[in-house]
């Protein structure tokens, strides 16, 4: 059975959870050596990006070593501190949906091809054992786990606003 991990269905909902949030709300920064919400979803955005990419490549490979990225230096470069909150959001629907579909259109094949080689030790949510075979579509079940965890903290974020 083919799946996207319930992804579209999470990011379909939670846009139109946040659509309303007011720009001023989501760049408040809980404190200052902490994320506020639009810079969480800028790094949901750069995690979308980077595991479309990875995903795509696992297709036609033996082995589930990912390059890993610097994410504060990604969501300081990408200055999404100071973008449009509904700009960052439809952004980050848009390429959720697209690995969705990525998820979606593996098959099963390569979804739960095991495999030793990787570096999910260093690069995942969850770490997966060095050496431990694990699979791609484990790979991607962790992708929404962590999606799922930021999610939490950009509500706890606005949350707080409130209170």
């Amino acid at each position: 059975m083919r799946t996207d991990y319930n992804l579209r269905e999470i990011t379909l909902q939670t846009f139109e959870e946040f659509l309303m949030v007011d720009d001023k709300d989501a760049a408040v920064k809980p404190a200052q050596d902490k994320w506020s919400a639009k810079e969480i979803l800028g790094h949901l955005i750069d995690s979308a990006s980077n595991n479309h990419g990875r995903f795509v490549r696992a297709q036609f490979s033996d082995d589930l070593i990912v390059t890993p990225y610097a994410q504060n230096d990604w969501v300081e470069a990408a200055d999404y501190q100071n973008m449009d909150w509904q700009d960052l959001l439809i952004t980050w629907r848009q390429m959720n949906i697209l690995v969705s579909n990525i998820m979606y259109n593996t098959t099963p094949e390569v979804r739960d091809k095991q495999r030793t080689e990787h570096n999910l030790h260093k690069t995942a949510m969850e770490p997966i054992a060095e050496g431990a075979p694990t699979t791609l579509g484990h790979f991607m079940e962790d992708y929404v786990f962590h999606l799922k965890h930021h999610l939490g903290q950009i509500r706890e974020v606005l949350n707080t606003e409130e209170a």
